[in-house]
């Protein structure tokens, strides 16, 4: 009896350790910045890669994630004003032969033809790459002239995985599976200027 109570006081402690190891998808911080050239946002993105999309990255298959920012000015008179949508994309692979792992950012979709205007950088471990994609360091969101005033302006960013650029047997595969989802979403008011 005393054994049984033992070994499910241990199954117990190593379930809580793993429940309490696992990472909450959030944005931690998110800072929005108004000068001269514009108004950019710095963020950092706090997520585990699902286990579907990991198992797919490591056979070969290109993972894309979108980050999406969203400027609006709220009026009370009317639905929100749009002021700018800003999208930057991101193309995760894996190259077996070297062992690397390869991100693209750009601020165009990527296509079948290629990546088109990318920034591209090496990675010895995955760790390292989903670092990279988890620091949005400094990103132009809009032009000084879209922004007139702060008053009630506020930001949303969205960060998601990309379905609709799996190969098609994976898009129907991924539907409504929990193993692909990942969706992370923030929204935050422009402090008005001193």
């Amino acid at each position: 009896m005393a054994w049984a109570c033992v070994t499910a006081l241990l199954l117990w402690c190593s379930l809580t350790q793993a429940h309490a190891d696992t990472v909450i998808p959030d944005i931690s911080s998110m800072q929005l910045t108004r000068t001269d050239e514009g108004l950019f946002l710095s963020a950092n993105l706090q997520f585990e890669l699902p286990g579907q999309v990991e198992d797919a990255l490591r056979q070969g298959i290109p993972m894309y994630f979108v980050a999406d920012a969203q400027v609006q000015r709220e009026r009370w008179y009317w639905s929100d004003q749009q002021l700018g949508v800003a999208t930057r994309y991101f193309r995760l692979t894996h190259q077996p032969l070297t062992r690397r792992w390869r991100l693209h950012i750009s601020n165009t979709a990527f296509t079948s033809s290629g990546t088109g205007l990318a920034l591209g950088q090496t990675y010895e471990q995955l760790e390292d790459a989903v670092a990279a994609i988890q620091r949005i360091n400094r990103w132009k969101i809009l032009e000084p002239a879209q922004l007139s005033s702060t008053y009630g302006v506020s930001v949303q960013l969205r960060f998601r995985v990309d379905l609709s650029s799996l190969p098609r047997p994976l898009q129907i595969g991924a539907l409504g599976r929990s193993g692909w989802n990942l969706q992370l979403s923030r929204t935050q008011a422009l402090e008005a200027a001193p």
